[in-house]
């Protein structure tokens, strides 16, 4: 058995949004590496073959309480609690904040804040219990940059780096590390979802000519950008850490996005956006 493997023996890892793209390859590579993995998904259907390779497969929505009480239950059953949490799950709601309704921007902060929010509260007793554990939340290099009509997507990435640095500061004297990793741009399903429906929206509206650029400009296929093995690669290596970094940077143009943010000021950054609009 190799020193992987030794650490993840006995440990209980949930993996949200496992179904496709960054959480599919997670799940893949921790059941490799020994760990007992829950796979949670809407889709509980495209995750078959991660059964076959031995997860345990469960229907999540985390926007709903129910969903996440039964899961945590389950797993507290069945292995005493969750030992590790990767926090994937989550959605691109883009397009001009002025035609996106608040219904709709209410529903991204659910997806990608509250919801995992909320599952990280049910996990917690059980970690203060053993006095460690290990959270990881998937954020983006959105959640230190900005981009044309991202507005609500953006917020919601800069608001999980503040609530994932909080937490890590309060969890700290239980044992329990908090992990944040940001993906660049990874071949996932996430550019249909999240621009296919941008022009459509913005149709008649002040800002269909932006819009219609924008959906034009971005890689709705998928086929662009670096494997989501590279960040199942970059959680493995933070639950294989005996200290991890707090932030793991991976995924194609993430390092030097953030270099020009951190170099760029405002307007030098607006300036950048202008050409990503065309």
């Amino acid at each position: 058995m190799t020193v992987s493997n030794q650490r993840a023996a006995g440990r209980t890892v949930l993996v949200t949004g496992a179904s496709a793209g960054i959480g599919k390859s997670t799940v893949e590579r921790l059941l490799r590496e020994g760990y007992t993995v829950y796979a949670a998904a809407r889709r509980v259907e495209n995750m078959r073959d991660l059964e076959d390779l031995g997860a345990v497969a469960l229907r999540m929505d985390v926007t709903r309480e129910e969903d996440l009480t039964a899961a945590v239950e389950r797993i507290t059953a069945e292995h005493g609690g969750v030992d590790v949490l990767v926090n994937n799950a989550g959605f691109g709601l883009f397009g001009a904040m002025e035609d996106i309704s608040l219904d709709d921007a209410r529903y991204q902060f659910e997806v990608n804040l509250f919801g995992l929010a909320r599952l990280t509260q049910l996990v917690l007793p059980h970690m203060r219990e053993q006095r460690a554990g290990r959270i990881v939340n998937v954020s983006s290099v959105a959640g230190k940059v900005y981009t044309p009509l991202g507005s609500w997507y953006h917020a919601t990435k800069h608001a999980l780096e503040g609530w994932s640095d909080c937490l890590r500061w309060e969890l700290k004297r239980f044992g329990i590390d908090v992990v944040i990793v940001e993906p660049g741009l990874i071949r996932t399903e996430f550019g249909g979802i999240a621009f296919t429906p941008m022009a459509e929206r913005s149709a008649g509206s002040p800002y269909a000519e932006i819009a219609s650029k924008m959906t034009s400009r971005m890689d709705r296929s998928g086929s662009h950008g670096s494997p989501p093995t590279v960040i199942a690669n970059a959680i493995s290596k933070a639950l294989r850490a005996r200290r991890p970094k707090t932030r793991y940077v991976a995924g194609q143009y993430a390092r030097p996005v953030l270099l020009a943010r951190s170099l760029f000021t405002d307007r030098m950054f607006d300036w950048l956006a202008d050409r990503m609009a065309g």
